[in-house]
C-alpha cells in the first residue's frame, strides 16, 4: 500500500520530494473531493497519509485512535494504518516548534498574536503555550479580535501567520502591518510558497527574527516519516533536506546597470545549473508586441516602468529559475520585494567605462551612464544579497554567482 498527501487542492506541493529525500519513495499526492473523504478513509487502502487543508479537523473524526497531543490540539495531519486501525497524530506541532527554534523565536514569557483560527492556528497556539508564552490571542476577519482592531493589542511581541495570506498565486497579499506593533520581537509564517512572504520580508526589514514555513514543512514531514516506520531522522538530516529544497526552489535574480552583462552571465548560470532563464526586457517585448525603444517612444519611461512592473511580478512567481532584470527595475520598491519573495538577488557590478551602450534608451553616452549609476548605486546595493564583480571575463562572474549561491545560508 502507498502513502499519500491528501487535500482538496494540492497545487504546488513539495511533500513527495521531501518524503523521497527521507527514504519514502512510495509517496504520492492525492486530491480528494469533500464528498469522497469518508469513503477514502473507510477503505483504508493506504499505509500512511498526511492531511492538509481543509481536512485536518474532519479527518480526526474518521480515525480510530488519536494521539494525546492531537487531541489537545483538536486536529490531525498524519494518519498511520496500523493493521487496519487508523491512528491520527499531529506532526505540525513538531514542525512549528522546529521552525521557531531555527529562527530564534522564543515564546517564553511573550505575548503572541496568531493570525487565523483554523487547525494550524490551534497547533501554533499549543506550541506557544507549551513553550511558556505569557498570553496567546487569535485574530479573525469577523471575531472580537479582528484585523481592524488588532493594533490595539500594543503588548504584542510575536506575530504568527497561519492564514493563506501571501500564498502562491496571491504572493503580494498581506493582512497586517507589522510596523504597528511597537514591541515586535519575532514573526513566523507557515506559508512556504513563496519562500518569503511580504509578512516575512517586512519583519526582516524591521530587524526582528522571522522565517517562512519551509523548514516547518520539512521538519513535520520528517516526524511523519518516523511514524510511517522510516526510523529516526535527526536534525542534521532535516537541515540538509530543507537546504536542498530551498536552493531548488529559489530563483537566482541578477540586477545591475544596463550593459553590465546580466543576460550573458544569467544564461551561463542557467546552463550550468540546468535551469530556465528569463530576461525581464524580453518578457516585456513579448507582452507588448513591440521593442523597448518603441515602448519608450510611444509612452515614455512611465509606460515602460508599468510594463516592467507587470513582467517582474510574473517572473517573481517562478521557482528554480534564473532571472535577469532591467537596469532600472530596482527603482520601484515593489519590484525588489516581489523578487525577494522567492529569489536570491545578485548585484552584477561593472565599471561604467565597460558598460555597453548600444540599444539602451537611457544610456545615451558615458556622462548619462555615470549619472544613472550615481542615482541607482544605493538601490542596487540595498537590494542585493550578494555583490558580484563583473570587471574581468564573464566566466569569472558566472563562477562567483555559482559559488555564492551554493554557500547561501538557509
Amino acid at each position: 500500500m502507498k502513502e499519500y498527501l491528501i487535500g482538496e487542492k494540492l497545487g504546488h506541493s513539495y511533500s513527495a520530494a521531501i518524503h523521497k529525500a527521507f527514504g519514502g519513495g512510495d509517496y504520492a499526492l492525492k486530491e480528494i473531493a469533500p464528498e469522497a473523504l469518508k469513503t477514502f478513509f473507510a477503505k483504508r487502502e493506504f499505509r500512511g497519509i498526511n492531511v492538509t487543508i481543509p481536512y485536518k479537523r474532519t479527518a480526526m473524526s474518521l480515525v480510530d485512535e488519536v494521539s494525546p497531543l492531537a487531541r489537545r490540539i483538536g486536529a490531525i495531519n498524519t494518519v498511520v494504518n496500523r493493521g487496519g486501525v487508523l491512528y491520527g497524530d499531529n506532526t505540525d506541532y513538531y514542525g512549528f516548534s522546529a521552525l521557531a527554534a531555527k529562527a530564534g523565536v522564543d515564546f517564553k514569557g511573550k505575548n503572541v498574536c496568531i493570525l487565523g483560527t483554523g487547525g494550524t492556528s490551534r497547533t501554533a497556539e499549543t506550541v506557544c503555550l507549551d513553550a511558556g508564552a505569557k498570553s496567546v490571542y487569535k485574530v479573525s476577519r469577523s471575531g472580537g479580535c479582528n484585523y481592524n482592531n488588532v493594533y490595539d493589542r500594543t503588548e504584542t511581541e510575536i506575530v504568527v501567520n497561519t492564514t493563506p495570506a501571501g500564498m502562491y498565486p496571491n504572493d503580494g497579499e498581506t493582512i497586517v502591518d507589522l510596523s504597528r506593533f511597537p514591541d515586535l520581537s519575532g514573526a513566523l509564517d507557515v506559508v512556504y510558497h513563496p519562500l518569503r512572504t511580504n509578512f516575512v520580508l517586512q519583519a526582516q526589514s524591521l530587524g526582528v527574527p522571522a522565517a517562512g514555513g519551509l523548514y516547518m514543512l520539512v521538519a513535520q514531514a520528517a516526524r511523519a516519516r518516523e511514524l510511517f516506520g522510516g526510523g529516526r531522522i535527526g536534525e542534521e538530516a532535516v537541515l540538509r533536506v530543507a537546504a536542498k529544497l530551498q536552493r531548488e526552489c529559489e530563483n537566482i535574480v541578477l540586477i545591475g546597470m544596463p550593459g553590465a552583462g546580466k543576460s550573458a552571465v544569467g544564461k551561463a548560470v542557467a546552463a550550468a545549473l540546468g535551469r530556465p532563464f528569463f530576461d525581464s526586457d524580453e518578457e516585456i517585448v513579448k507582452a507588448a508586441g513591440r521593442e523597448i525603444e518603441e515602448i519608450f517612444a510611444r509612452g515614455g519611461e512611465e509606460a515602460f516602468r508599468a510594463a516592467e512592473r507587470a513582467a517582474v511580478e510574473d517572473l517573481a512567481k517562478k521557482s528554480g529559475a534564473v532571472v535577469s532584470t532591467g537596469g532600472g527595475a530596482v527603482k520601484d520598491g515593489r519590484n525588489v520585494s516581489a523578487l525577494k519573495r522567492n529569489g536570491v538577488i545578485f548585484y552584477l557590478r561593472r565599471p561604467t567605462s565597460l558598460l555597453a551602450l548600444k540599444g539602451r534608451p537611457l544610456s545615451k553616452d558615458r556622462e548619462t551612464v555615470e549619472k544613472l549609476y550615481e542615482e541607482r548605486r544605493a538601490l542596487y546595493e540595498g537590494a542585493a544579497d550578494f555583490v558580484i564583480e563583473n570587471d574581468k571575463d564573464p566566466q569569472s562572474a558566472v563562477n562567483a554567482v555559482l559559488n555564492a549561491f551554493s554557500k547561501e545560508e538557509v
